[in-house]
């Protein structure tokens, strides 16, 4: 029985080979893919790589499964770049049930060459957002925020400009298109279609194929006619490397590997020698770095962050009276709010780490100013300096040098109120080098 077992298991594991390859032999597979958080280099790269691979292996299309809050401008304009340019129609879905395809994602699903919703979702909110100042901070001066006006002003029309092209194209609602961009207009699912925003509703990936079979899309300035109905989709999802780098760009995660670099450094500097804890700082913080290359990185908050970290060290050294402490809290606070420059909440550091993360800082660098100051006003228990008022037996007469026993080790000693003999008790006044000074004990 395990003979025809194991014969059996064999042969279908061959026939779902030939299937599968006959299946791709001819042209019925579709490849899918799900982008379900910010739009960053990394999710670009994704898509960029999922759309190639898609081409080369003949693919009838490529799904993307769509659920984003927005992202970066920048990387939203390189993944609509590569959908405009593909060599096969690519069909973004915002799905599923409850998902959005908010500011960088209404770019996004305007190239595509299908664009579908599930019933309960929503598309809009593409107004650009400026770099560079902090939201809620004001600007110091009119002209200041006539600048920052006319920035934001030539962004949006940029924005704007762009959307109605691929809107255009697309044959879909430019001027709704503009709307979202200039007033941050969003709709549902049912109005986008009645307005002609996206092509169709689709409940499920299924339903989807069903839909989309036999239409006509243009690719390449050709008129390709989709064959889904028996279409196997192939799911792509993220490999390790790609794992790796969406979880560094993760914001919060960034923060925290910045601040573990900080205190590996600052424990290899106290501790000179002690390998393992610079080791990990200088990872963390090349890792740290690399993060912050796919955020909107403000360097005035990371500044601010290392100008805290300063106070606290000075306080060590320095007593301020906890000014240099205050100031570190405060410093390192603000810094961390400014340090990811976005409104985008996705793209932000939450405050459920930045809380955490100032507290503990705070506390351990207390902690250490506490035990610094302790440590100073204990008695030097090493060398001649710890064996000051230690009582001693003279071993050889100090006339005024000689030889003394304290506790168990022999030194060199010198009389203050020589001549002493042996068995005299002395005590230790101080020292010079490797010779103590010592003076009869009463």
């Amino acid at each position: 029985m395990r003979f025809f077992s194991g014969r059996i298991r064999i042969v279908t594991f061959l026939l779902a080979l030939i299937f599968g390859s006959l299946v791709e032999a001819s042209g019925t597979v579709v490849h899918l893919i799900d982008v379900d958080s910010p739009i960053h280099p990394v999710s670009m790269r994704f898509v960029q790589d999922a759309i190639e691979r898609a081409e080369d292996a003949g693919a009838e299309a490529l799904i993307i499964r769509l659920d984003t809050p927005g992202g970066l401008m920048e990387s939203s304009r390189g993944i609509t770049k590569s959908i405009l340019n593909a060599e096969i129609p690519v069909i973004v879905y915002v799905g599923p049930d409850g998902a959005r395809a908010g500011s960088a994602g209404v770019f996004i699903t305007l190239a595509s060459h299908i664009a579908a919703m599930a019933p309960s979702t929503n598309i809009g909110a593409a107004t650009p957002v400026t770099m560079g100042a902090p939201s809620g901070v004001k600007k110091d001066s009119t002209k200041a925020q006539s600048n920052n006006d006319a920035m934001m002003k030539k962004v949006t029309n940029d924005a704007v400009a762009q959307v109605r092209a691929m809107a255009e194209s697309r044959g879909r609602n430019a001027d709704w298109a503009e709307k979202a961009v200039r007033e941050a207009a969003s709709i549902t699912a049912n109005v986008a279609l009645e307005e002609n925003v996206i092509d169709l509703i689709a409940t499920s990936i299924t339903d989807l194929l069903e839909q989309i079979n036999g239409r006509e899309v243009e690719v390449a300035n050709e008129m390709v006619t989709l064959n889904t109905e028996a279409a196997v989709v192939k799911t792509f999802e993220l490999t390790w490397r790609e794992k790796f780098l969406h979880t560094l760009a993760n914001p919060n995660f960034a923060y925290i590997l910045m601040l573990l670099g900080f205190y590996g450094l600052i424990f290899e500097l106290y501790n000179p020698g002690a390998i393992i804890p610079g080791v990990i700082g200088v990872i963390a913080l090349i890792l740290a770095f690399f993060a912050f290359q796919t955020l909107p990185l403000n360097w005035a908050g990371l500044l601010l962050i290392i100008v805290s970290f300063v106070m606290f060290l000075l306080e060590i050294k320095v007593p301020s009276m906890g000014f240099l402490t205050l100031g570190g809290v405060v410093s390192l606070l603000i810094g961390s709010i400014m340090l990811i420059d976005t409104t985008i909440p996705a793209l932000q550091i939450s405050w459920s780490v930045i809380i955490p993360a100032v507290l503990f800082t705070t506390l351990f660098f207390v902690f250490a100013i506490t035990m610094g100051i302790r440590a100073q006003k204990n008695k030097v228990a090493t060398g001649h300096e710890g064996l000051v008022e230690e009582i001693g037996e003279v071993i050889d007469t100090l006339d005024p040098v000689g030889k003394v026993k304290i506790g168990g080790e022999y030194w060199k000693a010198e009389a203050e109120d020589p001549p002493l003999n042996p068995g005299d008790q002395v005590i230790v006044t101080g020292g010079n080098r490797l010779r103590i000074k010592v003076k009869r004990f009463v």
